[in-house]
C-alpha cells in the first residue's frame, strides 16, 4: 500500500543517515594536535568576524537544513523520489478540497469523511461537486444520451471488500501468491488510495455497455464525456498515456472532479492530474 511506500521511502532515508554516521567513524582520522589546531583557528575566525560562537551554530545549522531540503534522496527509487515529492508539496501548498491529491503514493488524509449528497440510485458524492455532477448529467441526456453512474464514494471498509475480492479471484485463477498482492493493486486501488473514498470520482457508463473496459471508450456516453466533462469541471481521470505517472491502468469511466478552471487547463493541454500540479 502507499502507506508501505512511504515507509520504504522513510527507511531508505534512515539507512543512507546510517551510513554516513559509519563513514564519519569509520573515516581517516588525523592526529588530534592537528585536529585541535584546526578547530581553534576556526572558531578564532569566527568570532572575529561574527562577534560571537553562536554565529557558527546558526550558520551550519542553517547550511544543513537547506542541503536536506535541497538534496535529492537518489538512493530511492522513482516512485518513492515520486512520493516524497507529493507529500512536501501537500504540505506546502495545503491543496484546495477540488485538487486534493490521492494515488497510491498519496493515501487519503486520517479522518476524511466528506459531506455527502446521495443520488436517486443509491450513489453518493461530496455536495460541493453535486451542482456541476447533475448538470453534465442533464446535459447528456438533453443531448439524446443515456449515462448511468454505477460507482461513486466508498468507505475504507469498502474498498477493502473490493480489494480482498479481486485478491481470491487471481488466487483462484493461478496467480502466484507473493504476486497478489501486486498484481491486484494494478485494478484495484489498496484501501486508503482511491478518489472514490473522497467523494469526487464516479464510474459513469453507457447504460447499453455496462461493462468496465477499454470498449467503454467507443460509447456514445463516452465520447460525449470525454468531449464535454471538462465544462462542468470533470476529467477523465486515467487517460490510456499517463498510466506511469497516475500508477493507474486506462479507464475510460472514471470521472474526477478538480473544478472548471483546472479541468480546462488539464483538457486544452491534455494533463493529468498529477502534472497539472506539477508531480511527475
Amino acid at each position: 500500500m502507499s502507506y508501505r511506500k512511504q515507509q520504504r521511502y522513510r527507511t531508505c532515508r534512515g539507512r543512507c543517515g546510517q551510513r554516513r554516521r559509519r563513514f564519519r567513524k569509520t573515516g581517516v582520522r588525523l592526529p588530534a594536535v592537528i585536529i585541535g589546531t584546526v578547530l581553534i583557528l576556526i572558531l578564532c575566525g569566527r568570532v572575529i568576524l561574527t562577534g560571537g560562537i553562536g554565529g557558527i551554530t546558526g550558520q551550519a545549522a542553517e547550511s544543513q537544513t537547506v542541503e536536506t531540503a535541497a538534496s535529492p534522496d537518489t538512493s530511492s527509487g522513482q516512485q518513492d523520489s515520486r512520493a516524497a515529492r507529493s507529500h512536501q508539496l501537500k504540505n506546502a501548498q495545503e491543496q484546495e478540497w477540488n485538487l486534493l491529491l490521492v494515488n497510491p503514493w498519496n493515501p487519503i488524509p486520517e479522518n476524511y469523511e466528506p459531506e455527502l449528497t446521495y443520488l436517486r440510485n443509491g450513489q453518493a458524492v461530496d455536495s460541493r461537486c453535486y451542482p456541476e455532477l447533475q448538470q453534465m448529467m442533464d446535459d447528456c441526456r438533453a443531448a439524446g444520451f443515456d449515462p448511468l453512474i454505477c460507482a461513486s464514494y466508498r468507505t475504507m471498509e469498502k474498498q477493502e471488500a473490493l480489494f480482498e475480492d479481486k485478491e481470491a479471484r487471481l488466487i483462484r485463477e493461478g496467480c502466484p501468491e507473493n504476486e497478489v498482492e501486486a498484481e491486484a493493486g494494478k485494478v484495484v486501488a489498496y484501501p486508503g488510495t482511491s478518489e472514490h473514498q473522497l467523494g469526487l470520482a464516479l464510474d459513469i457508463v453507457d447504460v447499453s455497455y455496462q461493462q468496465l473496459d477499454t470498449e467503454q471508450e467507443n460509447t456514445p456516453v463516452q465520447q460525449w464525456l470525454m468531449k464535454n466533462s471538462w465544462k462542468y469541471g470533470f476529467v477523465l481521470r486515467y487517460p490510456t498515456d499517463k498510466s506511469d505517472i497516475t500508477g493507474i491502468i486506462y479507464e475510460p469511466w472514471h470521472y474526477r472532479y478538480v473544478g472548471k478552471e483546472a479541468a480546462a487547463e488539464m483538457y486544452e493541454n491534455k494533463l493529468c492530474l498529477e502534472e497539472y500540479l506539477g508531480i511527475n
